[in-house]
């Protein structure tokens, strides 16, 4: 009976994120799946009351799912795609990716900023938004809540630096390239790089993409990293830090993988979607675990911290193309 319960639990965020995934072919690329099914999770969570048998397959969904999309989804990372900055470049990106972390980790405590919500989203801005935080919310976050707040956040920073950073850049004197750093090295996703970039002109489009891919392939260590900062007065032993959950140890291994070995693409392509089908049904099982009023409470603080990582994330930049 338990059994049949969890699947029922599980059958509503697979309805949920599937039917989420395909209404996304219809929107614009700034609303992608994972933001339709945790919006739609909410709403259905706030406006139905849901059975208590439900909860162990939503449970179960929203957490093992989260970590699997994972593997999937790391087949999308290249560390060649670093060998095409050269080193200066990609040393700018370095300080700026781990400066951020480490102001993160310490602002978020300095704010006090609520549960796990001022990491993921400083997390999610460093790094490529959901994705970065769906890898770093298993071992930071026990509170859905949180994730779904900062999945929130950087995409609607995301999509309102996709619209206003070029204008901003257009009253500048940046070549092709410096306005590749700016754009590829902050906007959190790669559809709001590409919606900034191209809408510039072609050079810069093709410069951001390749910050932004470098960025990415910066996930692993950057997990890696800041699990150390997170835990570090934890632990017993500094061996303890090497020990990292089956989820990260698989998605390290594949990326590494993946950038010696030339998979084919149609290969890479089924990968890519179907981690994000799972990513997308992950999330349609967060949204049916929140709660509205705790989602405003606490998301005007995320909201404010974000945008508090995204101007420094923005002068950090500026401060490094001065030199």
């Amino acid at each position: 009976m338990n059994t049949l319960q969890n699947y029922k639990g599980a059958i509503l965020p697979l309805v949920v994120g599937l039917a989420s995934f395909f209404l996304s072919a219809y929107t614009p690329s700034a609303i992608n799946s994972v933001l339709i099914a945790l919006v739609l999770g909410i709403v259905i969570n706030n406006l139905i009351s849901i059975p208590a048998s439900f909860d162990k397959g939503v449970s179960f969904t929203s957490g093992k799912l989260l970590e699997i999309s994972l593997l999937f989804l790391a087949f999308d990372i290249d560390y060649r795609s670093i060998a095409s900055l050269g080193i200066g470049s990609f040393g700018i990106l370095i300080l700026v990716v781990f400066s951020l972390l480490i102001i993160t980790y310490f602002l978020a405590i300095k704010l006090k900023c609520p549960g796990s919500t001022g990491w993921l989203v400083g997390f999610g801005t460093a790094i490529c938004g959901s994705s970065a935080i769906a890898a770093l919310s298993p071992s930071v976050s026990k509170n859905k809540e949180d994730v779904a707040i900062s999945m929130a956040v950087v995409n609607l920073l995301g999509t309102l630096g996709m619209i206003l950073l070029p204008f901003i850049l257009l009253k500048t004197n940046l070549g092709a390239s410096e306005i590749g750093l700016m754009i590829g090295g902050s906007l959190h996703s790669v559809g709001n790089v590409a919606g900034a970039g191209y809408s510039l002109s072609p050079e810069a489009g093709e410069a951001a993409l390749t910050f932004k891919l470098a960025r990415v392939a910066l996930l692993s260590p950057a997990l890696i990293f800041f699990n150390y900062l997170v835990n570090r007065n934890t632990v017993k032993s500094w061996k303890e830090h090497f020990r990292l959950p089956w989820y990260l140890l698989g998605f390290i291994l594949i990326t590494i993988i993946s950038s010696v070995i030339q998979f084919p693409e149609t290969m890479l392509s089924s990968m890519e979607v179907i981690g994000k089908i799972i990513l997308t049904i992950a999330m349609a099982a967060i949204g049916l675990k929140v709660n509205f009023q705790n989602l405003i409470k606490s998301g005007k603080s995320g909201l404010l911290f974000g945008v508090i990582i995204f101007a420094i994330q923005l002068g950090l930049l500026s401060l490094f193309l001065l030199f």
